[in-house]
């Protein structure tokens, strides 16, 4: 699940919480344990099957393993809560899919899965895209500049490198691939909450206040490329946003933590 910038004013907004060696290790573990959840879902991914059986599975799956659910219920002192354990948005649909009965998953298809849950008081946070069964090339190509694009610009994070240096990566490999950075979602820092400062952009901008990647923080960095042009729209529910000119769109996410150790992505333990 993404934030909302609101615009670039509030992007680099302070209050960082950084954690100690005790609550990384619990962070490795709730990232392993989101892992495997990912993993269940993953493996009933189908035509036919509907997003609401994802989620079902998803929660059992959270539940089984001992930990907590967190994007059920959020946002309710917004007064809109998010009435599922997970995300599942398909082709056009960018983020926050709510999942339902009457939504069916086709061959051809990309399925964007987006999921977090606690463990030992700490919250993990990631999202992958899956082609189902046949689909094009332009979704194969756009699936893998996406999650490249991620893995590039986590391999540029060091302690004291800035957080725009991730952005420019990002933006970089995607644009050299024909593909456009959503704008108007941004990574976010994570752990004791599933929304933490500071908001990370996946692009760079001029003006911006840059903030530092500092040991002791934890982020869930996630692009989200469309192969049209970067504009989304929110539709009527308050959740759900889509590409503007009606484009394919991917998301990869994953939650890294900074120490005196290095860069090390917990959602990745194979």
């Amino acid at each position: 699940m993404s934030v909302e910038t609101g615009g670039v004013t509030h992007l680099f907004s302070m209050g960082i919480r950084f954690k100690n060696s005790e609550q990384f290790s619990a962070l490795r573990e709730s990232g392993k344990r989101l892992e495997s959840v990912m993993r269940a879902v993953e493996a009933v991914i189908s035509p036919g099957i509907s997003t609401l059986d994802l989620d079902v599975v998803a929660e059992r799956a959270i539940q089984d393993s001992g930990s907590e659910m967190v994007f059920k219920g959020y946002g309710k002192e917004y007064g809109t809560p998010f009435p599922a354990s997970i995300c599942v948005s398909i082709n056009d649909e960018v983020v926050h899919g709510i999942p339902k009965k009457t939504r069916i998953i086709h061959d051809g298809d990309i399925v964007k899965v987006d999921m977090g849950l606690r463990f030992d008081g700490m919250v993990t946070d990631m999202a992958r895209t899956f082609p189902v069964g046949y689909v094009s090339s332009e979704a194969e190509h756009l699936i893998r500049v996406t999650e490249e694009a991620l893995l590039r610009g986590i391999s540029n994070i060091r302690i004291g490198a800035k957080l725009s240096e991730y952005g420019k990566v990002v933006q970089k490999y995607v644009e050299a691939n024909g593909f456009s950075v959503v704008r108007d979602l941004v990574g976010h820092g994570v752990g004791f909450e599933l929304h933490e400062f500071p908001q990370i952009p996946n692009f760079s901008f001029s003006g911006s206040k840059d903030v530092e990647f500092r040991s002791g923080m934890a982020v869930a960095l996630e692009p989200m490329v469309n192969a049209g042009a970067y504009p989304v729209r929110l539709g009527k529910d308050g959740w759900v946003f889509t590409t503007e000119d009606g484009s394919l769109s991917a998301h990869c996410e994953d939650t890294v933590i900074l120490s005196d150790l290095g860069v090390e992505i917990v959602t990745r333990t194979r």
